[in-house]
């Protein structure tokens, strides 16, 4: 079967083979950087772990799902139509809904909303480009929508499981990347790859997405409704 020969590539692959390392190199740079930065500015903050430690564990993990296909798609910089399209809205929307679904639940919808939109449009443009203007407007369309559906979602689920919730979201959105990354890998597996990241790659990214997220939970604005 298809998916099998997807799996065993996970482990050997020319690009499929990375994905894995790139998930525990992300999810290790942010809970490095998290150490340091809790060390040295936040564990005076009373309470941090029952209010905020949730929600960056389930960010770091969402940036952690996120890059790799980041990186699966810059491998082969050029995609069809059709293909590009899904890659722009896939990546857009489901960056764009954890990253505003974890960040509303702290800091209120609008900041959420803000968040989302931003990280959500920033890949998805990013990523879609690579069947140009089409998948570039799928990027930016999946990207807004999923910032401002994430925030939104946590705001209407406040008081009624948010943390279960939290949980459900993450691993639905992580299913759908799978799919994503089986998709691309059926794609291109016949093509040569065009383009190779360094671990610095994902340590950098990692790095932006981890600072941004701890900044503004822990220290950023928020609604009147959450302070």
């Amino acid at each position: 079967m298809e998916i099998i020969k997807f799996v065993r590539e996970l482990k050997e692959g020319r690009v499929e083979g990375e994905i894995t390392k790139t998930i525990f190199v992300s999810l290790a740079t942010s809970l490095i950087i998290f150490a340091v930065v809790y060390y040295f500015r936040l564990r005076s903050i009373e309470g941090f772990f029952d209010k905020y430690g949730f929600y960056l564990f389930f960010s770091f993990l969402s940036y952690a799902v996120i890059i790799p296909s980041v990186r699966q798609v810059r491998s082969f910089k050029e995609f069809p139509c059709m293909t590009g399209m899904m890659i722009g809205m896939t990546i857009g929307m489901i960056s764009g809904f954890l990253s505003g679904f974890y960040i509303g639940a702290t800091n209120g919808m609008f900041w959420g909303s803000v968040f989302g939109m931003s990280v959500g449009i920033l890949f998805g443009t990013w990523n879609g480009k690579c069947c140009g203007a089409m998948g570039f407007m799928e990027g930016i369309m999946a990207g807004f929508m999923g910032g401002l559906m994430g925030a939104m979602t946590a705001i209407m689920m406040f008081n009624d499981n948010l943390k279960a919730a939290g949980v459900i979201v993450f691993a639905v959105c992580s299913v759908i990347i799978f799919g994503l990354n089986f998709m691309i890998y059926k794609e291109t597996r016949e093509f040569e790859r065009k383009h190779k990241d360094s671990t610095l790659f994902t340590i950098i990214w990692s790095f932006i997405l981890t600072t941004a997220t701890i900044w503004l939970m822990a220290l950023g604005p928020r609604s009147v409704l959450l302070q």
